[in-house]
């Protein structure tokens, strides 16, 4: 019985050890691996764990910097800032973003009030950066939040500057818009400057001068506890504000022209020929840039973009035209420059020009009869031009249209803008194939044909006849300042070319220009004032050509979009030229009936406005 006893005890010792040799083996491994992956932990990833770790105990809020303002040239403020709120959520600070929106929009539902996202909640975003989920918000949905911010962890109420456009509309094509950095500015921005929600200028003046303007953001470091509330405040970097700056723009000008285009499509533009300074310009229809501060809608931005009357497109530089009999300057100017004529070098209209077995009308069917170039200039008559325009050839004409600036981008401070067309015998060859045919010439002579010129450049042209032959780049800005008044950058006065023009020929030409205005017979009689002090042209831009079924037919009486373009061209006063004005009216007939009635609101604008600030200046010297 005792061996049998000390047998068993043998064995079941041995069987204990060898489980418990095992156990100790499993005890080692499984710390070894414990210890390896704490000192992996610890040593390899201390530095990421202990930084996730702050980010769940910090929030980064961010501020965002305020936008310089924009002034019009005597200081009045045409763009400014006003706060913007806008609901956010910190994803990782909850356990399902998708009950708190819910939440949410059930307690906008309780006031019955649609919550509308403007971006959808992703529980996939950076869990520590806040998700914006509406912008721009009413102080109704504004005080809802902050009322039940207890039953709504994790969403936040952010103050944003937005933008405020004063003139809505009026200037839109101007000062542009801003929105939402895009997926492409951020692939395209190597230096590291935007991150996802930040806003850039999109379009104009913001978006040209979008580095002066912008500014810097600040933040705030925040403390906060396990329920996401704020703790304290670690770290604090306020924002620098952006530059402001100051535009050549007239704010009562721009008005005036703004008003005088309403109901019509097409462009004014006003500019100083003095020094390239434009004053005003408007493209019409055009669009409201508060739009875009909340982020336009789908349905708004599919409106904007179909609307066959181009609102988004600024015309007054990318609206391409037939010059029409405004370029009747650039003919004469070839003429005279070159020799081939004298002031009293006549022609006779009969009411149309025969070239081979093509017949070019006179807008005045009966003919002007035996015509001098003043007359001509005067009277526009076709005929004449169409004799100038043999004589010179296309080529020498083109010579004469660069020379005075068409042809090619004027260089002024917008992105966009579009060269026009000058044609050359060289130009057809390469473009068709197809040999230069002198029929063309006689239809480039007056504007027609392949020649296309914007509102600007057409101006810029006009203002280098009133000047004395200085082509400038045109300039909208005046200078960029820092808060304090330090000049930061000045946009002065540019030349980009002098016209090879005699004074004596130049002044044939305005003397004509003044006719046109003043002279009995003058095709733009609509710009006579008290003081005979305007000099223009009138031009009529075909759009199609009047043959076959459309041929004798009234512009008036074909459908809108083929009838006939309306042009005025005009600076005054004639003797020192201070103001010119370009007006193009889609579509509208006659320049004389329909452009240039809006080019005398404006320049009348323009010297009531100036009286009204000389007025306004000797009224302060006299109280000093």
């Amino acid at each position: 019985m005792s061996e049998n006893r000390h047998k068993f005890s043998r064995y079941d010792s041995a069987k204990f050890r060898n489980t418990f040799g095992i156990l100790i083996w499993v005890v080692t491994i499984s710390m070894s691996f414990l210890v390896a992956r704490m000192w992996y932990l610890q040593v390899i990833k201390g530095n990421e764990l202990r930084h996730q770790s702050e980010n769940n105990r910090i929030r980064i809020h961010e501020s965002k910097a305020i936008r310089g303002i924009i002034k019009d040239m005597w200081g009045d403020v045409i763009v400014e800032n006003q706060p913007s709120f806008d609901i956010s959520i910190v994803p990782g600070a909850v356990r399902n973003v998708g009950d708190v929106v819910s939440a949410l929009e059930a307690v906008y539902g309780s006031r019955g009030m649609e919550f509308k996202r403007d971006i959808s909640a992703s529980e996939k975003s950076r869990p520590f950066i806040p998700l914006k989920l509406a912008k721009n918000v009413s102080w109704q949905e504004l005080a809802l939040v902050e009322t039940h911010s207890l039953n709504l962890p994790g969403v936040v109420v952010d103050v944003v500057p937005v933008r405020k456009y004063l003139g809505g509309e009026m200037t839109a094509h101007i000062l542009g818009y801003v929105g939402e950095v895009s997926q492409e500015d951020l692939r395209g921005d190597k230096a590291g400057l935007f991150k996802p929600g930040d806003r850039v200028g999109k379009s104009g003046i913001e978006k040209y001068l979008d580095s002066y303007l912008r500014g810097e953001n600040g933040g705030e470091y925040i403390e906060v506890n396990a329920i996401g509330r704020k703790v304290k405040t670690l770290k604090k970097v306020d924002p620098v504000p952006g530059n402001n700056v100051i535009l050549t723009i007239d704010a009562g000008l721009q008005k005036a022209a703004w008003e005088a285009m309403q109901g019509k499509t097409g462009s004014v533009v006003a500019m100083d020929p003095r020094d390239g300074s434009v004053r005003a310009m408007v493209s019409s229809p055009a669009f409201d840039p508060n739009l875009f501060n909340k982020g336009i809608s789908i349905e708004d931005w599919k409106k904007l973009s179909s609307d066959p009357l181009r609102p988004m497109e600024n015309k007054a530089i990318q609206g391409q035209y037939p010059a029409g009999s405004t370029y009747k300057i650039i003919t004469a100017a070839a003429a005279l420059g070159e020799g081939l004529i004298t002031p009293e070098t006549t022609f006779n209209c009969s009411g149309s020009f025969h070239l081979g077995n093509h017949e070019f009308k006179c807008w005045q069917k009966k003919g002007h009869g035996r015509m001098n170039l003043h007359r001509a200039i005067v009277q526009s008559c076709d005929v004449y031009f169409y004799n100038l325009g043999k004589l010179v050839g296309v080529d020498k004409l083109a010579e004469y249209a660069r020379a005075f600036g068409l042809g090619v981008p004027t260089g002024i401070t917008l992105p966009s803008e579009k060269g026009g067309l000058i044609p050359t015998k060289e130009w057809k060859l390469k473009r068709t194939g197809q040999p230069w045919q002198p029929g063309e010439t006689i239809s480039i002579s007056i504007g027609q044909g392949f020649v296309s010129v914007t509102p600007l450049q057409l101006l810029n042209a006009y203002c280098a006849l009133a000047n004395g032959g200085t082509v400038h780049v045109p300039r909208l800005i005046q200078r960029v300042e820092a808060l304090d008044g330090q000049v930061l950058q000045e946009f002065g006065l540019q030349i980009r070319a002098v016209v090879p023009l005699s004074k004596e020929c130049m002044d044939i030409i305005k003397k004509g220009l003044w006719g046109v205005c003043n002279e009995s017979g003058g095709t733009g009689w609509a710009l006579r004032r008290p003081e005979a002090d305007v000099a223009g042209k009138t031009g009529t831009a075909q759009v199609i050509g009047q043959r076959g079924r459309w041929e004798g037919v009234k512009s008036y009486s074909m459908p809108w979009k083929w009838r006939d373009h309306a042009l005025f061209v005009c600076f005054a006063p004639v003797q020192n030229p201070e103001i010119a004005v370009a007006v193009v009216v889609e579509h509208a007939g006659h320049g004389g009936s329909a452009a240039a009635p809006v080019a005398r609101k404006v320049i009348d604008a323009y010297f009531r406005i100036k009286a009204a600030h000389q007025k306004k200046i000797k009224g302060e010297k006299s109280e000093v």
